[in-house]
């Protein structure tokens, strides 16, 4: 009977690989202290895992998916603040406002906040 090693490296790829049951698989580390992810770089990571699987475990496999939710995740963020900066200026939403009337402020933001948010997610996330 052949003894399997336990473990494998394999150079080409650089990937470590361990035996379990009859086989080898990939044995990868999530590197959390690389890029921190927010919402909506795992967003967009839930959105590649369950509507693109080849892409989110090719990204997985070279180790680039980490990075890769990391700036999607930046990019969406400035992106959101950009829109509700713009939004609020057109439709004139000031201190002024809020100083003299704080729900009709907090009910204006609110549907600023939501109509951007749903911008990011269609440009950004979901794409």
């Amino acid at each position: 009977m052949v003894e399997l090693k336990k473990r494998l490296h394999d150079a080409q790829n650089g990937l470590d690989y361990a035996f379990v049951g009859d086989y080898y698989l990939p044995d990868l580390v999530f590197d959390e202290s690389a890029d921190p992810i927010g919402r909506w770089g795992r967003m967009h990571g839930r959105y590649l895992k369950e509507n693109h699987p080849v892409r989110y475990n090719a990204m997985l496999l070279s180790g680039k998916l980490n990075s890769h939710l990391a700036q999607i995740d930046e990019q969406a963020q400035k992106q959101l603040d950009l829109i509700i900066r713009q939004m609020q200026q057109t439709e004139d939403i000031t201190e002024e406002l809020k100083a003299a009337n704080q729900m009709e402020w907090v009910r204006r933001m609110n549907s600023i906040r939501e109509r951007a948010e749903e911008i990011v997610r269609s440009d950004f996330i979901y794409k």
